[in-house]
């Protein structure tokens, strides 16, 4: 799937996204090994830490379905500025794939991606039996 076509199911996820709070509507769609795809949108809360970023509703539905192999991620908003993943969304996404391919777009619309290993580069790390970090 190209990055373009994966942006613009993120743009239909945001349309649904519940943000009475800040009025930021987010949309993410990630891309598994196997070619499925699974959209987010963020959730708010009036007790804003229990707010779900629309990265993480992506990544929570995918996994609650069985998939855990992630290639990439795109996230689009409804505002015309550069949005990419918070620290949590990050770190939750780094549990799979530090490598995996973040795709969002900037105040002008031109698609951006990085890997997830640049935007995190410390990133909690699973660990072994022998408490030996783990990739």
């Amino acid at each position: 799937m190209t990055d373009k076509a994966l942006m613009k199911l993120a743009k239909q996820a945001y349309k649904k996204a519940y943000s009475p709070y800040s009025n930021v509507k987010v949309g993410a769609a990630i891309l598994c090994v196997n070619g499925k795809v699974f959209t987010g949108c963020n959730i708010e809360n009036a007790s804003y830490g229990l707010t779900v970023c629309a990265e993480r509703t992506a990544v929570l539905k995918a996994v609650s379905s069985g998939q855990t192999r992630f290639v990439k991620i795109a996230i689009a908003s409804d505002q015309k500025r550069e949005f990419s993943p918070c620290g949590a969304c990050r770190q939750v996404l780094s549990e799979f794939n530090h490598d995996i391919a973040v795709i969002w777009q900037d105040a002008d619309g031109k698609i951006k991606t990085q890997t997830l290993s640049h935007l995190l580069p410390f990133a909690f790390k699973k660990f072994d039996r022998n408490n030996i970090a783990v990739a």
